[in-house]
């Protein structure tokens, strides 16, 4: 395999046209013509009013045990027995209790709104691939925080993109922006759907035609180059499609967020993403090489992708976590890896939750920690209990049981306060060895002990499927959802403490009377802290407003999390949700920088999604642009 492209700052003055000509003709045969597992039209695969494919949820038997249907996870097909009990006692919910959605299929679309005929046909006459139908336009219309599934689940959305438009290459992605600029038509960028922070809902208060800019069909894998281990990708590339065909080949790009089968590369890079292996292989602000941005005013790139220069504040960290409010991004330069050639999994037993942030600090503070390593406090291992299948023999049964005496019996753990750690090791098989080593032998220093590899790989796998339990919960009146913060070490256990408890006081106080479930887990350690993830649920049987409810609550916790020292968000990001508190998070003078930024870049308000913060003008976003209209 040899397509290494031109030098990354510019072609070798040595090499000759006809070779430049033959390097990029290889990039091409390559590459081209490679379908996603993520269809054009993703109503042909994907839930319409949930998390996931159609063909993977959870159900009741009629032995009134809970199954995970459909054969793409490593839980699919399973019976978890322990999943309905632990649902009546963590929640008081039950089976016999159902909350069935009132739509079981897209109902009252609404129409497009506005249509701009100067930008229809301009974009017919561009050739460019579009559609208004409604489930095209659905599907675009909103990502997944719960207020979105309940809407989708009891209602629909009062404003919906007006079309959807898939351009295929970046030159085409210059073409709709400037055009858009021209018409005065608003642009919301669309990667995967995966958001969780209302990034792509439309502004209500928005009375200019509104077009979805999917960019899913830009996919391809531009060039690798292998001596310098970096390969050139366009944006619209999904996570599991990357990773896929990259394997094939090879090579890795590591980058493992909880949702890698669903959200794109141009996503991961305008929301600042995390993956669950950035012990190894980076956030995405440390694979990032290079990046092609178009916005209504040009194109934003560096001049080459050398792996770090000095030359005045980054454009790249202004491109990244941006959120679809200053442009899009078209084409990315990443690093790539070798396939480490041994992965293995692990996991770690304390005593309590404690005890394995302090074994969490040291690994991080020595520079030894796995791919990936996550503690789950005890309320989560208790919930992942419930999850595991049934035993599938008298054998495992019998190993399973002098697993537990030997925990609670010889080492004293007491099943209400342990906590869990799972491990993913990747490197090489000497590697792998003499860092297992050396963890376990951290984690003895802190009580720990082992839990051995399938506990691991089942609480890693799990990542994937856990996504799928929110709807499960809708359909027996139980809400559920999760947030996310960075911390520094001296304060993630008094932060955990406070805000679960906070989550549970808000709860009571609002006339929540079922168990309420309040948990987290570390799941990112860094030299001078941690990111945790926060879950919780409610049965919301007999509350008038279950969302409402919810949102006040989440928002009392973020409350606390900032008065605890953490973060704003680690990596999910501001959209719509969090924007009550960016300038306190990062200052006034801050946000007025930044929204130079998008007056200079963006003047007449295209990419109008009203994310971090709502345009100066107010909600409707058209400062600069009613007077044009």
């Amino acid at each position: 395999l040899n397509l290494k492209p031109p030098s990354a700052c510019q072609t070798t003055a040595k090499a000759t046209k006809s070779q430049a000509a033959q390097t990029r003709r290889r990039q091409r045969t390559a590459f081209s013509n490679v379908r996603s597992v993520i269809p054009k039209h993703r109503q042909d695969l994907l839930k319409w009013n949930g998390w996931g494919y159609q063909d993977s949820q959870f159900a009741v038997t009629n032995q009134r045990t809970l199954t995970f249907t459909g054969q793409r996870y490593q839980l699919s097909g399973s019976e978890m027995p322990a999943l309905v009990e632990w649902m009546e006692k963590a929640l008081g919910a039950s089976i016999d209790q159902r909350s069935p959605a009132k739509f079981t299929r897209p109902e009252n679309i609404p129409p497009p709104v506005q249509v701009n005929a100067d930008f229809m046909s301009a974009i017919r006459q561009l050739g460019l691939s579009h559609s208004d139908a409604g489930p095209d336009r659905l599907f675009r219309g909103h990502g997944h925080t719960l207020e979105e599934m309940f809407t989708l689940r009891e209602g629909m959305f009062p404003r919906l993109p007006d079309l959807v438009v898939w351009p295929t290459s970046h030159r085409e992605v210059v073409e709709l922006v400037n055009l858009a600029n021209r018409c005065g038509v608003v642009l919301i960028p669309f990667g995967g759907g995966t958001s969780v922070t209302g990034a792509l809902l439309c502004p209500p208060g928005e009375r200019r035609m509104i077009v979805s800019l999917d960019t899913s069909q830009m996919n391809r894998i531009l060039w690798l180059d292998e001596r310098n281990l970096i390969g050139r990708f366009e944006a619209g590339i999904i996570g599991q499609d990357l990773e896929a065909r990259l394997a094939e080949l090879g090579y890795c790009i590591g980058h493992e967020p909880d949702s890698l089968e669903f959200s794109s590369l141009g996503g991961w890079v305008a929301t600042r993403a995390s993956g669950m292996k950035k012990n190894v292989y980076g956030n995405i602000e440390d694979l990032l090489v290079h990046v092609t941005f178009v916005t209504p005013t040009g194109v934003i790139e560096k001049s080459c992708a050398a792996p770090r220069v000095s030359v005045g504040p980054d454009v790249h960290h202004l491109i990244m976590g941006s959120e679809g409010s200053l442009g899009v991004v078209t084409e990315v330069t990443l690093k790539i890896r070798p396939l480490p050639q041994t992965r293995r999994y692990g996991s770690l037993v304390f005593a309590d939750f404690a005890s394995g942030v302090r074994c969490l600090r040291e690994l991080a503070l020595r520079r030894c920690a796995p791919a990936s390593v996550r503690l789950m406090d005890n309320e989560q291992f208790q919930f992942g209990h419930a999850l595991r299948p049934a035993a599938s023999g008298w054998t495992t049964a019998f190993v399973d049981a002098v697993k537990r005496f030997y925990v609670t019996r010889v080492r004293g753990f007491k099943p209400d306060e342990l906590a869990v750690a799972t491990l993913l090791y990747e490197g090489t098989p000497e590697e792998v060895a003499q860092q297992e080593a050396l963890v376990n032998s951290i984690a003895a220093n802190h009580g720990g002990i082992s839990g051995g590899e399938e506990n691991g790989r089942r609480g890693y796998m799990l990542t994937f499927v856990i996504a799928y339990l929110r709807d499960l919960g809708l359909d027996y009146y139980c809400v559920g959802e999760s947030f996310e913060t960075s911390v520094p070490w001296d304060r993630v256990l008094d932060l955990c403490r406070n805000v679960k408890l906070r989550i549970k006081e808000e709860c009571r106080s609002r006339g929540v009377t079922q168990p309420v479930l309040s948990t987290c887990r570390v799941t990112q350690t860094y030299d001078a802290g941690a990111c945790v993830y926060f879950y919780f649920a409610y049965n919301y049987r007999g509350l008038p407003d279950p969302v409402h409810l919810y949102e006040e609550v989440e928002n009392a916790a973020r409350d606390e999390i900032l008065a605890n020292g953490g973060s704003l968000s680690h990596h999910h990001g501001v959209g719509k949700i969090r924007q009550r508190w960016y300038s306190r998070s990062v200052s006034e003078p801050a946000v007025a920088a930044v929204r130079a930024v998008k007056s200079r870049l963006d003047p007449n308000n295209v990419f109008a999604c009203a994310n971090l913060f709502e345009p100066a003008g107010g909600p409707d976003g058209q400062t600069e642009q009613k007077a044009k209209l």
